[in-house]
Parts: C-alpha cells; structure tokens; sequence
C-alpha cells in the first residue's frame, strides 16, 4: 500500500510540474494560434534567473539571508521571462499571426539563439541551484512513505498560480477581454477590444509562467542551455491532450500524464512508459480529436 500511495505521489507531482510548464504554453496557442518552439528556452531563463539570485545572494548577502533567495527569484524569474517574451512579441511574433509554420520556424531558430547565448554566458556544463534548507527532507508518514517538501512545495505553488490565473482570466475585465478575443477575435475587435495589446499581454503572460516553471525546475535537479528541449515535447502533449486553450483541460491532461506515466514507469521501464503513454495519447485523440474540453466558440468559420 504504501508503494502504491507513494507513486500516486510521484504522478501527482509529476503531473504538478508538467502543468506548471504547459500553462502558458496553453495561453498563448490557445489565443494566438502561435506554435512556440522557444517556450522551453523561456523555461531555461527563469532557471538562469534563480541561478544568478542564488549567486547574488551568496555573495552580496548574510548567510542568514540565503535560505529567502529562492522566494525573491520566483517573480524574478517571471519579470525577466515576461520581458523577454514581451520583446520577442514585439520585434518577431506580431509578424507571424496566422502563419503557424512560419511561427513554427522562427520560434525554433529563435530558441537556438538563446541557447547559444546562454553557453556563451554560463557555459555549457549544467549548473546546480542549491535548494534553501527549509526545503530539505520530507513528512514521514511512515518508514517507507516520505513526501519530499520540494515536491509538495512544487505542488503548492501550482496551485497558487492556478488560483492566481483564474481569478484573473474570471474575475478580472482583462482577462474577459482576453477570453472574448479566444472566442471569437473578429468580434472583440468590433467591440473596442485592442486585439493587438492583448496578443502582447498574453504572449507576456505565458513567457513569465514558463520562468517560473523554469525557477521550480531547479529544485528537482541541475540546469544547462537545453534544459527546456527535455520538456516542450511534453508540454505540448498535456496542452493538445487537454483541449487548446482551456484551463481546466490543461489541468486534467497535466495530472493524467503524470499519473499513468509514473504508474507505466513502475510495472514497465521509463522507456516503454514513454512508449505506453503516447500510444495511449494518441489513442485518446483519435476518439476526441479536440482534446478533453473542447472550445466553445462564436466563429462562424
């Protein structure tokens, strides 16, 4: 029992973690219709921000201070990859809508870029944060059962962001707005909806969600230039599994890949798990090809 309890533990937080890097993912090709191949570049810099917070800290800092760096680099990582997804909106993606090939490469090349220009700043070896000691060890329910508080601290935070996204994309004017534009884009533009600076916003948006899946990657292990290329594949699944552009179909696909994964991984290996889970996947879609929760939409085309 306790074996089966601690690997539904495993998928949950599995699961958890490939939400946190699906979510903006989620955003901005459910609004823009953008294929974003340097979404796990995106990932890689909030990564770097923590990093660089840790090092700050470290050396500028009291040793009693260190063990807050990590709180401080998580809207650290958002602003910078927020920003950085603001300037590639502006200078590069405004030019590609409705152009998904197009996006397609360019967003690739452009994650090249960046990955060069991070071994050009850090190197090519990976690079470790070291995780604050309030983190270390785990809640010991018994001898052989043990939640790690790094992933629980992960599954936390998933949960706050969510909370977070929906009180604002429900609750909020801007976030109407920003679903009146994924209803139905021709339409909000008719009703005074500034269709340009959403796209800006929302590009924004999910690159600052991506640094701070980026920023909580670093609890599980050490960070290089390719740390996102290990995860975009992946975070496009949960996104095309859960339906484009739907919260709550994110969540859904997140947990269940995470879940039957880790369960395939016990009773197989990590490489036919891989194999099981995307047979399953694509299995799956052939039945609901839209994904779990399909959009609703005014468009007449």
């Amino acid at each position: 029992m306790d074996g089966i309890i601690m690997q539904l533990f495993n998928g949950m937080s599995l699961g958890s973690i490939m939400l946190l890097i699906a979510l903006g993912l989620a955003i901005t090709f459910g609004l823009m219709n953008v294929i974003n191949m340097a979404h796990g570049e995106l990932i890689m810099i909030g990564a770097y921000m923590t990093y660089i917070t840790q090092q700050i800290f470290s050396t500028f800092f009291p040793a009693s201070f260190f063990d807050y760096y990590f709180i401080l680099s998580i809207p650290i990582a958002f602003l910078v990859s927020a920003g950085v997804g603001l300037l590639l909106e502006n200078i590069l993606i405004r030019h590609l809508y409705g152009r998904p090939l197009d996006s397609l490469l360019a967003t690739w090349g452009i994650s090249l870029i960046l990955q060069q220009i991070a071994r050009i700043i850090f190197g090519a070896p990976n690079v470790a944060a070291t995780a604050p000691a309030w983190l270390e060890g785990g809640i010991h329910l018994t001898e052989s059962l043990i939640f790690p508080y790094k992933r629980l601290f992960i599954i936390f935070l998933v949960f706050a962001i969510l909370l977070s996204l929906y009180l604002y994309l429900y609750r909020t004017a801007a976030g109407r707005r920003m679903q009146a534009v994924t209803l139905n884009r021709g339409m909000a533009s008719c009703l005074g909806v500034s269709t340009r600076k959403i796209d800006a916003r929302t590009f924004a948006l999910g690159s600052g969600l991506a640094g701070i899946a980026g920023c909580a990657l670093t609890l599980i292990g050490p960070i290089g230039p390719s740390i996102g290329t290990y995860y975009i594949v992946d975070s496009f699944m949960v996104v095309v599994l859960g339906g484009v552009g739907k919260l709550f179909g994110t969540v859904f696909g997140a947990i269940s890949m995470g879940v039957f994964g880790t369960l395939f991984e016990y009773t197989t290996s990590a490489t036919m798990a891989k194999v099981l889970l995307f047979a399953l996947i694509i299995g799956f879609l052939q039945w609901k090809p839209a994904g779990l929760i399909s959009v609703r939409t005014r468009s007449l085309d």
